[in-house]
């Protein structure tokens, strides 16, 4: 993608799709989670699916972002009573953003490569009754996984930002251990 502007960064669209596949990975784990607490609701394996498939050469389209916000909407209806459901729908509304990163140089995209893993391990930690040690655990998991491709990008990118609760410490934690 071709730069204009102080804060564009260069990204193509082959580190978007590689990034996006570490995201669905991270999500994939995540999944069962979900469909143990609503087993009828498809719409988080939906927005997997779908950025699986653009992860494998598809296009970034308007169903792609909207199974991302199917995803979302799905996680909000358990979030009361199923947080740790909660949390792994985002993690698959987040392997839809990834494909959708901006190539601009602002912390809070970070969340885009690396939110997948992060809400992934948070709804792993919740699903064990808020034990971090399996948080850290899936945390890990992703650091031994991760492409090449999604710590070159992150050096592009400011640190991840301050804030976001536990899931943001995870992003955070993600993000110290992902970079060269």
């Amino acid at each position: 993608m071709p730069t204009n502007r102080s804060d564009e960064i260069e990204l193509s669209i082959d580190e978007l799709r590689e990034i996006a596949g570490f995201a669905v990975e991270c999500a994939l784990r995540a999944l069962p989670i979900f469909e143990r607490y609503v087993p009828d609701d498809s719409r988080p394996r939906e927005a997997i699916e779908a950025a699986f498939a653009f992860s494998k050469d598809g296009k970034r389209s308007n169903t792609l972002r909207a199974s991302g916000l199917a995803a979302f909407k799905a996680g909000r209806a358990v979030k009361v009573n199923a947080p740790a459901a909660a949390e792994a729908a985002q993690a698959a509304t987040q392997a839809v953003g990834a494909a959708f990163l901006h190539p601009l140089a602002k912390a809070h995209q970070v969340g885009h490569i690396l939110g997948s893993a992060a809400y992934a391990a948070r709804a792993a930690e919740l699903e064990a009754g808020d034990n971090r040690s399996v948080g850290a655990e899936c945390r890990d998991w992703a650091i031994e996984h991760a492409h090449t491709t999604v710590a070159l990008v992150l050096t592009r990118y400011p640190a991840a930002p301050a804030g976001g609760g536990r899931v943001g410490e995870l992003l955070r934690e993600l993000d110290a251990a992902l970079r060269p």
